[in-house]
């Protein structure tokens, strides 16, 4: 039992010792992070928050980010809701290929797509706007959430539809008023995973955009100046870009237990 715990608490150290040492640069000025080691600020500054939350070079990215990410992530349910639950309840010629096919999208690299997405998106001018990132990471995210809903659909009884159309309901009123509440605990997993991969996602975020739309994640690699790396600012940003996946998890926490325990995830 001992060993247990204490295997579980070198976890939880390793897990976690990047996070505070993280925080710990971020209330450190250049000077103590490059010259002094210690474990805790010896000069408390939060200069470089400042920077960040002031300078509209930083914040900008995280609204950009915010904006794309809120966009790929609600239309990427709005599209899976309707393609899982035709998987989950008609059978048709091909459906089990259909869906193969889908999941080989999810686990194709991003950088397969982008010379594609680049060439087009600058042909049709939507080069550095949120819609087109937004678009790019619906062709990963939407497979995934139609995988993941479909395994939540398929665990409603067929009754329930047949009784909704004997009781003379419509197919949009039973879909939106009976069948989407029970799969709640679904759509919350399925919005957490589009939200954390195209949140985190940087390769397609980078190369589509450039100065309208470019978001934080590219913003943090270009942190090299003539004086040299601002080490105190990029750890700054890299607690604040924990920040919305933390608050993420905390709202759906309910529904991402659930999942974990009677979806396919």
């Amino acid at each position: 039992m001992k060993k247990r715990y204490l295997g579980l608490l070198l976890y939880l150290v390793f897990a976690i010792l990047p996070i505070y040492w993280m925080l710990n640069m971020s209330l450190k000025t250049n000077e103590e992070i490059t010259g002094v080691f210690s474990l805790w600020p010896q000069q408390l500054t939060l200069a470089n928050f400042r920077t960040i939350l002031t300078d509209p070079a930083w914040y900008s990215g995280y609204i950009n980010s915010l904006i794309y990410v809120g966009i790929n992530t609600i239309c990427s349910v709005l599209v899976a809701l309707p393609a899982a639950y035709a998987f989950s309840r008609y059978e048709f010629l091909g459906d089990k290929h259909l869906f193969f096919w889908l999941l080989t999208n999810r686990m194709s690299p991003p950088a397969v797509f982008l010379l594609p997405f680049f060439q087009l998106y600058s042909s049709v001018n939507l080069f550095d706007t949120h819609i087109a990132v937004a678009l790019a990471h619906m062709l990963f995210n939407v497979p995934l959430a139609v995988w993941i809903l479909e395994g939540f659909m398929s665990g409603v009884p067929r009754e329930i539809d047949e009784t909704a159309y004997i009781d003379g309901y419509r197919f949009p009123h039973f879909f939106v008023r009976i069948f989407i509440p029970l799969i709640s605990a679904g759509i919350g997993v399925t919005a957490f995973f589009c939200f954390m991969f195209s949140w985190v996602e940087l390769l397609l975020a980078r190369t589509l955009t450039s100065v309208n739309a470019k978001p934080i994640v590219a913003i943090m690699t270009r942190t090299v100046s003539a004086a040299g790396m601002d080490w105190g600012v990029l750890a700054a940003a890299g607690i604040l870009t924990i920040v919305p996946g933390a608050l993420v998890i905390y709202f759906v926490r309910n529904y991402i237990a659930k999942g974990f325990a009677m979806g396919r995830v």
